[in-house]
């Protein structure tokens, strides 16, 4: 099954300094509906003011993944860890037993994320941050692990049977991802529209699947950039 959940149905919550979009429930929005998917809990399209962001906050027993569309967010965390990641680059966080932490736009422009959750294998743990560039022309037309508990070279790693993956894909050009027995997908994209597997998928919208072998992505009529989540 394929069901693409177009943004105009997302949850929305609009704090002035934040404009948040939820794929889940999340916060003060709730849908029965849209609980999960998989061990994808949650998928948030946050758009944040310049000078604002999230003060320090606690997380605990969570893998998440945060990926930059524009601007750039700054964290800073108990751990002593503290960075700037820049639009098409990635961070992530394990927190563990837990950890505080907070997340700033200090740039003189709207920063604009996705954030990923994902439910840790195991509970527990010392928790950990990393960052890393993944340049937008590595992923032309082809796929790069960005996040990864499987063991994948050159993809920050995260402690989950997860893969976050990234591409971009130009119109006319083809891309495709096999999806392995009793595990789930969710796509969104950053910009641009594609087909899959027949289905239109535009700028901000998001698709769930499951029980699909092969997903097949056709480039639309504006270049796409694409995030893809393969969990259990």
């Amino acid at each position: 099954m394929i069901d693409v959940r177009s943004f105009d149905t997302l949850g929305a919550l609009d704090f002035g300094w934040l404009d948040a979009r939820h794929h889940f429930s999340f916060g003060h929005y709730t849908n029965d509906g849209r609980m999960g998917w998989g061990r994808l809990r949650v998928w948030n399209d946050d758009t944040i003011q310049p000078g604002r962001g999230f003060a320090p906050h606690p997380h605990k027993d969570m893998e998440i993944i945060t990926y930059v569309r524009e601007g750039a967010i700054t964290h800073e965390d108990s751990m002593g860890n503290k960075g700037r990641t820049e639009a098409g680059d990635v961070q992530v966080m394990s927190a563990g037993s837990g950890v505080r932490h907070s997340e700033y736009n200090h740039e003189d422009e709207e920063t604009r994320i996705f954030q990923i959750w994902i439910e840790p294998d195991v509970r527990g743990g010392d928790p950990a941050w990393g960052a890393k560039a993944f340049p937008k022309a590595d992923r032309a037309n082809e796929w790069s692990v960005l996040a990864s508990g499987k063991g994948d070279e050159d993809a920050l790693e995260i402690r989950a049977d997860a893969r976050v993956m990234g591409a971009t894909l130009e119109p006319g050009e083809t891309l495709t991802y096999d999806l392995e027995p009793g595990r789930s997908a969710y796509i969104a994209l950053a910009a641009g529209d594609i087909t899959l597997n027949g289905e239109t998928v535009n700028a901000r919208d998001g698709a769930a699947i499951r029980d699909v072998e092969t997903l097949t992505l056709q480039g639309g009529s504006s270049p796409a950039e694409i995030v893809l989540a393969d969990t259990l």
